[in-house]
C-alpha cells in the first residue's frame, strides 16, 4: 500500500452487509464515498489484511477494514489539508455536501487564516480531485459563504458541474436560505422586505454599508418576526426574526438590520450597546437554520433544518420570561429550535 495516513475500523452489527465504499465513508478520517471508491480501485484498502478488489464488496461483522489516505499536495498554490477541523455533515453524495458550520470557522483562506479554514477541511475530507474548483484553487468546494462567527447550514460542491449549477440556483433565487437572528428593539411588522444597494464602506474597508453608489450591488432581504421581548431597565427589548436571503451580499443581514435600526445582538462590527445589552454574546446572533433546493444532478428536493447552537439557544432561553408572545410564524418555527 502507498504511503499516507492510516484509517481503520472494525465492522459492527449496524454495518454488517454494507458495501465497502459506503462503510469506509462512515469511518472517522475517511474521505467521501466517491473518494473511498477511488482508494479501493487504487489498491489502498484492505479487509482483514487482504487487498479489496471491488467497491461493491460486502463487509461482514468483525471484518477489519484499513485504508491508506494519501496526503494532498500542499504545493503549487493548493491548500494544506487540515484533518483536525471537524465537519458536521448533514447530507452528502457524489455531487455535493450540506454541512453545519461551527462558530469561529472561516470559509476560505484570508489574512490571518491560512490552513485553518473550511476549505482546508474540505480538502482533507474529499481531496482536491473531488471538489468544485470554479471559485479558484484557494476556495475548493465553496458555493456561498457564512461569516466566521455565523453558524449553521451551507452547501459545498464536489464537482465543477454541481458548483456551477448551485451558483445558478442562487442567482435565480431558488436556493432557499433562511436565517434566525435576534435583534435589538421592537420590530413592529410581522413581516417585511428590505431592498437596497450594498457597497464597501469608504470610511472603513472592513465594513459594508447601504449605498446608492453606482458600484453598489442589489441586496434583498425579507423577514418574518417570530417573537418579541419586552424592554428592560437598560435595553429597548429584542425581537427574534427569520430572515430570507434573495441575494448573497457580504454581511447582508447584518447591514440591512442595522439600516433598519435593529442591529443584531452581539454584532461586534455593526451592533450597539454594551455587553449587558448584548446579553453576554461576543458574536452576532445569526444562524443559518434552513436550506432547501432541488438537487442539480438527481432532482431530489433537499430540505434541511438546523437547531440553534448552545450559546444562541441559551441566550434565547434567558429571555423567555420577557416574551410578549409569538407570531403565527413563530409558533411554527421556534418549537423546532
Amino acid at each position: 500500500m502507498a504511503d499516507g495516513r492510516l484509517v481503520e475500523a472494525l465492522v459492527g452489527p449496524d454495518s454488517d452487509g454494507m458495501r465497502l465504499d459506503a462503510f469506509l465513508a462512515t469511518v472517522d478520517g475517511a474521505p467521501s464515498r466517491s473518494a473511498c471508491a477511488k482508494l479501493i480501485e487504487d489498491g489502498a484498502v484492505t479487509i482483514n489484511s487482504t487487498s479489496a478488489t471491488s467497491k461493491s464488496e460486502k463487509v461482514l461483522l468483525g471484518d477489519r477494514v484499513q485504508a491508506i489516505i494519501p496526503e494532498a499536495p500542499a504545493a503549487g498554490g493548493l491548500l494544506t489539508p487540515n484533518y483536525d477541523i471537524p465537519l458536521d455533515i448533514r447530507f452528502e453524495d457524489d455531487h455535493l455536501m450540506v454541512i453545519s458550520k461551527q462558530i469561529g470557522l472561516v470559509c476560505h483562506p484570508s489574512p490571518g487564516h491560512v490552513d485553518d479554514t473550511l476549505a482546508n477541511a474540505l480538502v482533507a475530507h474529499c481531496g482536491y480531485d473531488h471538489l468544485g474548483m470554479l471559485q479558484g484553487e484557494d476556495r475548493p468546494g465553496i458555493v456561498h459563504r457564512l461569516d466566521m462567527d455565523t453558524t449553521g447550514l451551507m452547501v459545498c460542491a464536489k464537482t465543477d458541474e454541481a458548483q456551477g449549477a448551485l451558483q445558478d440556483l442562487i442567482r435565480l433565487r431558488v436556493l432557499d436560505r433562511r436565517y434566525l437572528t435576534l435583534v435589538h428593539g421592537y420590530v413592529a411588522p410581522d413581516e417585511g422586505t428590505i431592498e437596497t444597494g450594498i457597497a464597501r464602506s469608504r470610511r472603513d474597508p472592513m465594513r459594508m454599508c447601504v449605498s446608492n453608489d453606482p458600484d453598489a450591488r442589489e441586496a434583498i432581504t425579507t423577514f418574518r418576526t417570530l417573537e418579541r421581548f419586552e424592554a428592560g431597565r437598560t435595553d429597548d427589548g429584542y425581537s427574534l426574526l427569520e430572515c430570507h436571503l434573495y441575494t448573497g451580499r457580504t454581511h447582508q443581514i447584518r447591514v440591512h438590520m442595522r439600516h433598519a435600526a435593529h442591529p443584531l445582538v452581539g454584532d461586534q462590527l455593526y451592533g450597539k450597546g454594551n455587553e449587558r445589552q448584548n446579553l453576554g454574546l461576543a458574536r452576532q446572533f445569526l444562524h443559518s437554520w434552513s436550506i432547501a433546493f432541488d438537487h442539480p444532478a438527481t432532482g431530489e428536493h433537499i430540505a434541511l433544518t438546523d437547531r440553534l447552537p448552545d450559546d444562541l439557544a441559551a441566550t434565547l432561553a434567558g429571555l423567555s420570561d420577557r416574551s410578549m408572545g409569538r407570531t403565527a410564524a413563530g409558533e411554527l418555527i421556534v418549537g423546532m429550535l
